[in-house]
């Protein structure tokens, strides 16, 4: 199947991005991403980014980030302007965070994640049933948005360790009648309504995470200027709270593409693990990028 994108022009000079995080060696599905977002850009007289997601300090290796500018430069996709490293920036994510909670709109999360698996099982017997599950399983319960405003200064006094949460009820009643609104344009479906209450109460920065990605990928879309972003279908659910929290910072939307996803032959989705698909060993195995892009499905592979 063709992953050609329609050449039909797009309304502005298109700005695209391929943000990685280096945690692992970069695959055929990693590949599809790249090469979708670098040849919009490119036929249509944009500009394409790199960008090195590397918030999570605890699984970033900068061997990794090395990796991904050979695998790019193998490809044959050249980049515009300095690679922006998100780990860099931590300053920039914690003035949104700040924002946000001056508003009302986040709380500390001082649950462990073993007391928060407990309260879900607890609740699944309860008269008022289990809580509603969201795209990554059962949503946050709201055990620390009930506490006092006491009882926050008192544990966040004595130095407990917690997350920070969007409050997500509080966030849809900030936007008014525009959190009906909410929308965004699919390249490939037209417009989507956007539903962001399907993640619940989501973390925005944890202690050994200071900026979740939802944050700090919204928040560089924005300063970088990303007309069109163009990732995988499993990202498709995040594209909900995305569409939220552009709308409580003001930040400009984007177009989105979310392009299918490539599987083994057992149809489980690619992974950094998966054997025989990472770029290093298939160019070590003489396999070519015009190679690449004909078991892609893209055009011009000669």
């Amino acid at each position: 199947m063709s992953q050609t994108i329609d050449p039909a022009p797009p309304a502005v000079m298109p700005v695209t991005r391929f943000a990685p995080s280096p945690t692992g060696l970069l695959h055929l599905g990693h590949a599809l991403s790249a090469m979708l977002s670098h040849d919009y850009a490119r036929a249509h007289g944009g500009r394409f980014i790199l960008r090195i997601e590397d918030i999570d300090t605890t699984r970033c290796r900068p061997e990794f980030v090395d990796a991904i500018f050979r695998d790019l430069d193998w490809l044959g996709l050249s980049w515009d302007g300095e690679v922006r490293r998100q780990s860099e920036h931590f300053d920039v994510y914690r003035t949104v965070l700040d924002e946000l909670t001056a508003r009302d709109l986040v709380y500390p999360c001082f649950c462990t994640r073993s007391e928060i698996e407990v309260e879900i099982a607890a609740s699944a017997s309860a008269p008022h049933g289990p809580p509603p599950a969201g795209p990554d399983g059962p949503l946050y319960p709201g055990t620390c948005r009930r506490l006092t405003p006491a009882a926050r200064a008192t544990r966040l006094t004595a130095g407990h360790p917690h997350a920070l949460r969007l409050d997500m009820a509080a966030a849809l009643a900030a936007l008014g009648t525009v959190a009906s609104d909410l929308s965004w344009t699919d390249m490939d479906a037209g417009p989507v309504k956007a539903t962001p209450a399907i993640h619940g109460d989501v973390v925005l920065a944890r202690k050994d995470v200071p900026a979740s990605y939802h944050l700090a990928v919204t928040h560089d879309d924005a300063l970088q200027g990303i007309t069109h972003i163009i990732r995988g279908r499993d990202l498709e659910a995040a594209t909900h709270l995305h569409r939220l929290l552009q709308a409580l910072m003001g930040w400009p939307v984007p177009v989105w593409r979310h392009h299918r996803l490539l599987t083994d032959d057992q149809g489980r989705r690619l992974a950094k693990r998966t054997p025989g698909v990472r770029l290093a060993d298939l160019r070590e195995a003489g396999v070519t990028p015009a190679g690449i892009r004909r078991r892609l499905g893209l055009a011009d592979a000669d």
